[in-house]
């Protein structure tokens, strides 16, 4: 059995269709309570570990970082630790936020991190932790996570098309629009992978193809569901946030294609799918 940590979120439920997976919701454990984690990899015993909780108000973060950092790094650094201690892989997962969006190259997992947010601050804290206790681990770094569950950017676009004819959306802000089944997909390889064979521990980066901006993604959202809702380009400062997001998120996903042999999925695609499982 895998255990899985974060069970409402939108990777966690694409975990939970998988078979031999267990999730735990926050009634179950309490990530603001590190030790409890901890204690509930040691009950269920499992062969892996995949944490998919988070805190991910990115501008909640803002001003209750001491809280993002308490789930985002402290409680994750206390499932590393149990997990090294049972000697079984553990998995988290990270985020394209821990980069200053500078430039327009694709970020190596080796590059150097920059947060500038607190969101990202913590997440890359969780890393750090993540990285020291040791043991067999992977960070999976990721980005615009959607799906037909939660709230996320493909949902609101949906519902946004439906009501106005025109909309302004953020195009100087490039990444790669990944679907959370695809992430739960790649986390349970990893897992799997990992228990075979520990030394393919690391960081490895994991987004949807091709790199586009959220006015390219909107655009493909209103075509593919029939909306005739027209996409105006506008910059990140005319669409003020208290967080900084950054404007490159481009992640070079050759490693984790090597290592695991896990590619890239289309972003297209998954609108597709997003589509299907909201009829």
């Amino acid at each position: 059995m895998i255990l899985v940590f974060g069970a409402s979120g939108q990777v966690a439920r694409e975990l939970g269709a998988l078979g031999g997976v267990t999730c735990l919701s926050r009634a179950d454990v309490d990530l603001e309570y590190p030790l409890n984690c901890a204690e509930a990899i040691a009950v269920h015993a499992p062969r892996a570990v995949i944490n998919a909780a988070a805190y991910t108000n990115v501008d909640g973060a803002e001003t209750d970082e001491a809280r993002a950092r308490l789930i985002n790094a402290d409680a994750p650094e206390a499932m590393a630790q149990a997990c090294a201690d049972l000697g079984i892989p553990f998995v988290s997962i990270s985020t394209d936020y821990v980069f200053d969006g500078a430039g327009v190259v694709p970020w190596d997992t080796n590059a150097m991190t920059a947060p500038i947010n607190a969101y990202g601050r913590s997440k890359l804290a969780g890393e750090k932790a993540i990285a020291q206790v040791g043991g067999t681990w992977a960070i999976l770094r990721t980005s615009w996570v959607v799906s037909a569950h939660g709230n996320n950017f493909v949902k609101t676009m949906l519902r946004l098309g439906a009501e106005r004819d025109a909309l302004n959306i953020v195009a100087d802000q490039i990444g790669g629009l990944t679907h959370a089944r695809d992430i739960a997909n790649a986390c349970h390889v990893i897992a799997e992978q990992l228990i075979k064979d520990p030394s393919k521990s690391g960081v490895f980066h994991f987004a949807g193809t091709p790199d586009a901006s959220w006015a390219d993604v909107a655009r493909e959202v209103f075509k593919q569901a029939g909306l005739t809702c027209a996409v105006t380009d506008i910059a990140s400062d005319q669409y003020p946030t208290p967080a900084a997001r950054p404007l490159n998120s481009r992640l070079d996903g050759r490693k984790i294609a090597h290592v695991f042999g896990i590619e890239r999925p289309d972003w297209r695609n998954s609108i597709t799918t997003i589509l299907e499982d909201l009829t």
